[in-house]
C-alpha cells in the first residue's frame, strides 16, 4: 500500500465533486431526482444506496451502490487515477465514491457475496486506510 507521504507512489487523487448535486442533497431534495439530474454524481447514488440499506433492501442498495462505484471510477480515471493510489477520505468530493464503495460492501455482505465484500474493503484500504473506519466498516 502506498502512503499519502510516499514520494515514489502516485499522488493522491482529488475529485472535483459535483456542487449542484451536493447542494441539492444538503437541501433535502429527493435523492432519486438528484441522481436523475446528475447521473455522474457518485454522492447521489451513495445516498440512494445508504437509504435502501436502511430500509432493508440490500439488492436495491447493491444496484445503487454499484452505479455510484462505477461513476466514481470514471471520475477517478478522468482525474489521473491509474487503478491504484490514494483517494483521501478527508477530501470531501472523494466521499461520494468512497461512500458508494462502503455501501456496496454492506450490500454485498447482506446478500452473501463475500468476495465482493472483501474486494470493496481492500479498495477502501488502498484508497485511504482511514476510510473504512470513517464509514463505519471497521
Amino acid at each position: 500500500m502506498t502512503s499519502f507521504g510516499d514520494l515514489l507512489g502516485p499522488p493522491p487523487t482529488l475529485l472535483p465533486g459535483d456542487d449542484e448535486a451536493e447542494s441539492a442533497l444538503l437541501n433535502h431534495e429527493d435523492p432519486k431526482k438528484v441522481a436523475a439530474a446528475h447521473p455522474t454524481a457518485s454522492i447521489a447514488w451513495a445516498t440512494l444506496a445508504e437509504a435502501a440499506l436502511a430500509d432493508g433492501e440490500p439488492v436495491t442498495a447493491y444496484a445503487y451502490a454499484r452505479t455510484g462505484y462505477h461513476r466514481g471510477l470514471d471520475q477517478l480515471r478522468r482525474n489521473g487515477w491509474k487503478g491504484f493510489g490514494p483517494v483521501p477520505f478527508s477530501h470531501e468530493p472523494n466521499q461520494g465514491f468512497l461512500r458508494a464503495v462502503a455501501a456496496l460492501a454492506r450490500a454485498a455482505k447482506e446478500i452473501g457475496e463475500d468476495d465482493e465484500y472483501a474486494r470493496c474493503l481492500d479498495l477502501l484500504e488502498d484508497s485511504d486506510p482511514r476510510a473504512a473506519a470513517e464509514l463505519g466498516l471497521a
